[in-house]
């Protein structure tokens, strides 16, 4: 019995190479993102010249389409002061807090502020009828490891004590982690990119409506 061979779309080169760029874009987001902390992202090469008259990009007769697939495409929107960033992807919604906006330094009491703001992303929760919640605090890499993991487990303790007030909802659980110095998503070299770095991540399915 002869089998059809399955290759890949046919694209023309325009298309291709908004695909390319696309890519590039998304995967280069994702390399200073701890998105899922315990995972690694690769790293996307430039996009290259695509010849649409290429004989290697022509559907040979008799194939037939492999099946589609849909990439998620990730959008970020952050004020301007940088103290709060949100991210949207086809799939999850994640908030960072600087922990400037939420703490005084080196402590993991809520200031005022903090509690309005975690609120804003507790009326989000609920929008997205999320049950399943992660909250993630992170420092940067100033004094000693011990002494961070210990200080971003602390603050996303306090965090998740907001949100659980604020949704009341015994149905949502909650996935709390410190892990300190570790999955920048800036430079520690300079007190700016560290700024940066010192937050609190409440993250939570998309819901599908």
């Amino acid at each position: 019995m002869t089998r059809t061979p399955r290759l890949p779309l046919t694209l023309s080169a325009a298309t291709l190479m908004v695909a390319a760029n696309l890519l590039g874009a998304t995967t280069a987001r994702a390399a200073d993102d701890p998105s899922v902390p315990p995972g690694t992202e690769a790293t996307a090469a430039a996009p290259v010249e695509v010849d649409a008259n290429d004989p290697d990009l022509k559907l040979p007769e008799g194939a037939t389409l492999a099946e589609a697939k849909v990439l998620d495409i990730k959008q970020v929107v952050e004020d301007q002061a940088g103290e709060e960033r949100r991210e949207d992807t086809n799939a999850d919604v994640k908030f960072a807090l600087q922990a400037e906006v939420l703490f005084p330094k080196d402590s993991a009491k809520l200031t005022g502020e903090a509690k309005s703001r975690i609120a804003s992303i507790a009326e989000e929760i609920k929008t997205q009828n999320a049950t399943r919640i992660r909250v993630f605090g992170f420092t940067d890499n100033l004094g000693s490891s011990a002494h961070g993991d210990v200080l971003s487990r602390q603050r996303a303790n306090a965090v998740q004590g907001v949100l659980e007030s604020e949704l009341n909802d015994s149905t949502i659980t909650y996935e709390t982690r410190g892990y300190g110095e570790d999955y920048p998503i800036s430079s520690n070299a300079t007190e700016e990119g560290r700024k940066k770095n010192r937050r609190v991540e409440v993250s939570f399915p998309r819901s599908d409506g």
